[in-house]
């Protein structure tokens, strides 16, 4: 099923409320007024679409090193091991994306935590149980930032928010863990969900609002509203192209690269040992032959189609949720280091 296969208020929901939540004592009762129906239709349609898991959670996507460190890994696994190592990989609670690609590095995932030494000391864990060794690939910078993207097309299309510089974001202070920790859950889906919270951490409401709005002022928060599953809403095709390319030019090749219609996401990172690739530029979309031609376009239009490359697309989604940084998982492994995050 693709977004426009969902009944027109579903749509809205999911395609245009990605960003934006209001934030006052009734959200849901302004979102219902600016689509012209009531407040319990909105409540019901969107409980029903986390249910159904077109909608992960309502909440935020944490700006560069926020709240600690995050780092892209990937496994070389026999295809006949691949759900054993999934499974050892997702049973790590840092760990937030596990994607299966169309690669002999075919198992990717990201590992979220603390500090930089505290997520090391993770993937040497998950190496030591899964059996085999995996590549590391912390962000060096982003050119084109996770903000949501229109998916009504054929290819989804980037917002004009999303492109962001490589700047780090104002971190959480520590008295403010304890509201980014409820975050992390998801908003409620209730009348007035931020009372709760308020009760719970014995502030006014005001003031949680208040703090929710300086984050995304500052870049705390990327964005805040609903966090879509993509795959849930027909957009599956999803493509990772990696390239090589030349220290003193990739700057410039990411930053024309994020500007190109239908790239969602472009970073710089690290290299590794055997894997020589150091931009990463995706596309999301319904088809393989419409993200394939969108790549190519992008490519040839930014000048960067001379460098090696190779493009993975994804295959098996194991695990899909987000972030966690501040929560239980995270506080434990929180360290001194934080300061030099590594960021997905």
């Amino acid at each position: 099923m693709n977004l426009n296969e969902f009944p027109l208020l579903e749509q809205t929901l999911l395609n245009d409320w990605q960003r934006g939540f209001p934030l006052c004592e009734q959200p849901f009762a302004e979102m219902a007024r600016m689509a012209g129906v009531s407040e319990v239709v909105v409540l019901e349609t969107l409980t029903r679409l986390q249910a159904t898991g077109a909608i992960g959670r309502l909440g935020g996507v944490w700006g560069n090193g926020a709240g600690g460190a995050a780092m892209l890994c990937a496994m070389a696994v026999p295809p006949d091991d691949v759900a054993r190592v999934a499974r050892v990989i997702n049973g790590v609670p840092g760990v937030n994306h596990n994607y299966e690609r169309e690669h002999t590095f075919n198992l990717w995932f990201v590992i979220t935590g603390g500090g930089r030494d505290a997520i090391h000391r993770e993937v040497d864990a998950i190496e030591r149980q899964a059996g085999y060794q995996a590549l590391r690939l912390p962000m060096v910078r982003s050119y084109a930032i996770d903000l949501g993207f229109d998916m009504r097309g054929p290819v989804a299309a980037r917002t004009a928010e999303s492109l962001g510089s490589s700047r780090a974001a104002r971190r959480v202070l520590p008295e403010d863990r304890p509201l980014a920790a409820l975050l992390e859950g998801g908003i409620p889906l209730v009348s007035r969900p931020f009372d709760a919270w308020a009760a719970e951490l014995d502030q006014p409401v005001s003031q949680v609002l208040t703090t929710l709005g300086q984050w995304l002022t500052r870049g705390t928060l990327r964005r805040l509203g609903v966090i879509v599953r993509h795959h849930d809403v027909g957009i599956a095709a999803n493509a990772m192209t990696v390239l090589d390319v030349p220290e003193d030019a990739v700057d410039a090749a990411g930053a024309r690269l994020a500007r190109e219609p239908g790239v969602t996401l472009c970073y710089q990172r690290q290299r590794a040992e055997g894997w020589p690739y150091n931009l990463y530029v995706m596309v999301h979309g319904a088809h393989r032959r419409d993200v394939q031609q969108r790549i190519d376009e992008a490519l040839s239009a930014a000048g960067a189609d001379a460098w090696p490359r190779e493009t993975l697309f994804s295959g098996r989604r194991f695990k899909q949720t987000g972030g966690r940084y501040f929560s239980a998982p995270a506080q434990a492994q929180r360290s001194e280091e934080a300061a030099h995050a590594c960021t997905l």
